[in-house]
């Protein structure tokens, strides 16, 4: 069990509307940041969620590209074309582990309740399980297909990868054994996906396309109950609560969505910010053609916009000492 994200849970809850997230991060004796993967220059920037200053660099092997946060305690590093994930000790923000054994590692999925990593190896094929407290992989899953983004619910009990980048196929597995997971079915979008998400409730799960503006919600598994018009393809979703933020790179906007699908806001962003995360009351969108890193509070209007590399991949905020 990991105390302290119940403690922060519970804080939150109590004191965060009236004091705001930061003064919580420090009532708590820590403070949120944001890992940034540098890809061309082979390290981790970690900045300062509120203002986007420069706190760090994390040096790690080359070609660093998709990132994730395991309960604020490890982050997972995938180098796509290296075969290669790095663990870094949040605490500390030194590498703990470098894992081989991978062919093409794309993107991770992070147990809601277990130090669990699932991992998409689109060369071989596979969702591999990663024990990441022990540094080791328990399991291989083969799909059909190069699956790539990925996405668990947060009862821990499903599990959807888009076999592609522009994938006719979404592969759903079924997680109720965290260990071992298991194929169950596949689902034909009417576009071909690219990015999959669960919503915070669970109860749906949005697929973005790779070649057309337009992102699919899907209910009770594998109904299709709604198409919505979106940006440039590929679109990247997040969600913040009872929030959606879609981040099309191509179009450099984010646009915010009620969970019904209906258009709320869009703003600019740097052009090539495509991948999206959320947490602490930020978005935060990292862009690839000139290493700029948007911040925008939980209403999707911009705050900070600062370059940190020559290219900035994907990013996870975690909370840390």
């Amino acid at each position: 069990m990991d105390r302290r994200r119940l403690l922060v849970a519970g804080a939150v809850g109590l004191v965060g509307l009236s004091r705001g997230p930061m003064a919580l991060a420090a009532r708590l004796g820590g403070s949120p940041v944001v890992y940034v993967t540098a890809d061309v220059e082979s390290y981790v920037a970690v900045l300062h969620l509120e203002t986007g200053d420069l706190v760090k660099r994390i040096r790690t092997g080359p070609g660093p590209r998709s990132i994730e946060s395991l309960h604020d305690r490890i982050a997972v590093v995938a180098h796509t074309q290296h075969g290669v994930v790095t663990l870094i000790d949040v605490a500390s923000g030194r590498i703990r582990a470098e894992l081989e054994g991978f062919e093409a590692p794309r993107y991770t999925a992070v147990h809601p309740r277990k130090s669990l990593a699932y991992i998409t190896d689109s060369a071989r094929e596979e969702i591999v399980v990663l024990d990441a407290e022990g540094a080791r992989v328990i399991w291989r899953t083969r799909v059909p297909g190069p699956a790539r983004h990925v996405s668990i619910s947060p009862d821990g009990r499903t599990l959807w990868t888009a076999l592609g980048t522009s994938a006719p196929r979404v592969a759903v597995l079924d997680t109720s054994n965290p260990l071992r997971p298991k194929l169950v079915r596949r689902i034909s979008p009417p576009f071909l996906a690219h990015d999959v998400v669960f919503t915070p409730d669970g109860r749906a799960v949005w697929v973005t396309s790779g070649a057309e503006r337009r992102i699919g919600v899907y209910r009770d598994g594998d109904r299709l109950v709604r198409v919505l018009d979106a940006g440039a393809p590929p679109q990247h979703v997040t969600f913040a609560r009872e929030k959606a933020f879609v981040a099309s790179g191509d179009d450099g906007t984010v646009r915010r969505h009620g969970l019904d699908g209906a258009l709320v806001r869009e703003v600019r962003v740097p052009v090539g910010s495509y991948n999206v995360t959320f947490g602490w009351s930020r978005i935060v969108t990292p862009s690839l053609d000139g290493g700029a890193v948007s911040l925008l509070d939980r209403n999707g209007r911009v705050t900070a916009i600062r370059t940190v590399a020559r290219a900035a991949h994907d990013a996870c905020i975690v909370f840390g000492p």
